[in-house]
């Protein structure tokens, strides 16, 4: 089963585990938005997310990050 956009917390580790050198901080949405579609599991549509769904992902993205 891949991941979805409501699986924020896996797709914020699977970020991190991809990008460990990148800073959450300094990642535009839509580049994180490419970067989420181009993961291995993720199997959802892309028009599918939202402001408030890559919010919750980057927070947990920031919280594996510290």
């Amino acid at each position: 089963m891949g991941l979805k956009w409501a699986d924020s917390r896996a797709i914020g580790e699977a970020l991190y585990d991809c990008y460990p050198d990148v800073d959450p901080k300094t990642v535009r949405f839509t580049d994180m938005h490419q970067w989420i579609c181009e993961l291995d599991d993720f199997d959802d549509q892309p028009e599918s997310s939202s402001e408030k769904i890559l919010e919750a992902i980057l927070l947990v993205w920031l919280d594996e990050a510290e």
